[in-house]
This record gives C-alpha cells, structure tokens and sequence, in this order.
C-alpha cells in the first residue's frame, strides 16, 4: 500500500532522513520506533505532504505522492493524527469531527460521524462540549475519530499516547487495535512506548539517526532485549 524508497529529508538545510526505505502492507499495523530524533515523526510528514522528500519516492497504491499537497493526499486515502495538541480546544467535539470531514459533502460528512461513534461511545455524550474540556484520554480518542471520518485507508498516527495515563495508554492500543481489525484500515504508528506497540502491531521499523535499523517482526524484538536495547542507544 505505502513505499518509501530511498528517501531524504529533513527541515531547512538540516537532513534527518537519509536513503530510508519501508513498505506498509494493506490491513497491517506497522509500528515505527527508535530513540528521540531518530526521524520517526519526519518520516510521518513527509508521506502526508507537510514536508517535501528531496531524494527518493513516496508510491500509495502504487501511485507517486511525493509532490502531492496535503489536501490531496487526504482525499488519496491518508489522514495522519500528531502528536501534542490532538483537538481544536475551542471548537465542540461535533465541531472537531466535522472538521475532519472538511472534504467530504455535508451528507457524507454526517453519515461518517455517525459511523466513527460507533467505535467511541463516550464521545456521544460530550458532542456539544468545548473539546478543550476533555480529559486527555477522550482527547485523543477524538484525535483518533477526527482522523476517521474521512475514512482513510490508511490511518497514521505520532505517538498517541503521549502524556496519558498508563491505564489510559492500554484503552488506546485496544482501540486502536478494534479500529484496524473491524474496519480494515491499515495503520502506522510513531510510538515510544515500545512494549504496548510491540504487542499490537505486525511488523516493527526501528529508526536510527535517520536509517532504518531494524526490520522484522514483534516477537523478533519481544525475545531479545539486548537487540531492543541497542536499538535505542
């Protein structure tokens, strides 16, 4: 579904990402993990269009991104939740999904909300309350819906649980867990809390100083800490 060949990259004149290349599977929660500012995050950017590839080739579903805008890359089939402020605080909850489906007609829009409640029962009681008020787990579960509703077929997300509680990390690697295996969508995921993403994911990229470091699957890294562990030195 997503290729990435031989990408570079980086911010201003400063290259983060050097000659790295990955591939997504269709269905597949891939999982992107390394220590802080190996490039996980740039790597996020740059498939949605926030940040241009200088070398290389981004390819969804077999066809070129690179030089797509980020509307269009959204109407491609890619929505992308960031980490830190997850929702428009001043903006109700129904405001902040709506937003979500900016691109889609009204209908649609209204149709798609409804369907994305369906796996977030809690947020049905908040739809006219201020996002800002939201717990920090309801936040991110609506960081989560917003990302939905264009119904994406791929769903990427940066660290979702960033600043949650330890209980509140385990409720949104369930959901988002349900979410890729009920709907199919697939799924890559920046996270450093690699324990919880080892357990859900297919398959696992450790990035290092821009490189991927590692390539294979969960129980590969599960049953060899001293690997895990070098991964994030």
């Amino acid at each position: 579904m997503l290729t990435i060949k031989e990408i570079e990259t980086g911010y201003g004149k400063k290259q983060i990402i050097f000659g790295l290349s990955l591939e997504v599977k269709q269905g597949e929660i891939v999982a992107l993990i390394g220590p802080n500012g190996a490039g996980k995050s740039t790597i996020l950017k740059a498939v949605c269009g926030l940040i241009r590839a200088w070398k290389g080739s981004i390819s969804f579903n077999g066809s070129p991104i690179n030089n797509c805008a980020p509307a269009q890359i959204v109407s491609r089939g890619i929505t992308f939740a960031p980490q830190g402020s997850r929702v428009y605080q001043d903006l109700t909850v129904l405001e902040n999904l709506e937003v979500g489906g900016f691109q889609l007609k009204r209908q649609k829009v209204k149709q798609r909300i409804e369907q994305v409640l369906e796996f977030f029962p809690l947020l049905k009681e908040h739809l006219s309350q201020d996002a800002g008020r939201l717990s920090g787990g309801e936040q991110q579960m609506l960081a989560l819906a917003r990302a939905l509703v264009p119904e994406p077929k791929l769903l990427m997300l940066d660290e979702p649980s960033l600043g949650l509680s330890p209980n509140l990390v385990g409720n949104v690697f369930r959901k988002i867990t349900e979410i890729n295996r009920e709907t199919g969508v697939t799924v890559l995921i920046v996270e450093q809390k690699v324990r919880e993403v080892l357990e859900v994911c297919n398959r696992v990229y450790s990035i290092k100083l821009g490189k991927v470091a590692f390539d294979g699957k969960p129980e590969q890294l599960k049953e060899n800490k001293d690997t895990l562990k070098q991964l994030f030195l």
